[in-house]
């Protein structure tokens, strides 16, 4: 049961939860969430420990960056909570605006490597 409410509210958060509709894209290194959230390293990067510890987000290194992507799903619960997810965040206009976001800075990223 603590497993469960932990994996709950690590989705708890809004700006989480902005990560979460974002990594649905694909992978993603901490510079990409920032251009797009709008928020400073250390802030993502506690987001990400938090979504990772709770199961939610994997990592790999590359050098001296690390990408994120959603983890796949441990059960069946989670696989579903992330189905809906999927659905539904893409209408919240605050998620679409970070996506937005998202798009026009790969865009004009000029690696694919961190900057």
């Amino acid at each position: 049961m603590d497993a469960l409410a932990d994996k709950l509210k690590a989705l708890s958060d809004p700006t989480r939860l902005r990560i979460v509709r974002l990594l649905d894209g694909g992978e993603l290194c901490v510079c990409d969430l920032m251009a797009a959230l709008g928020l400073p390293q250390s802030k993502v990067s506690r987001h990400m420990s938090y979504l990772k510890h709770s199961g939610w987000v994997s990592s790999r290194r590359s050098g001296k960056w690390v990408y994120y992507a959603l983890a796949a799903s441990d059960n069946a619960l989670q696989a579903r909570i992330l189905a809906i997810l999927r659905e539904d965040l893409p209408a919240v206009a605050e998620a679409q605006r970070d996506y937005v976001k998202l798009c026009a800075h790969l865009e004009n990223k000029k690696t694919d490597a961190c900057q």
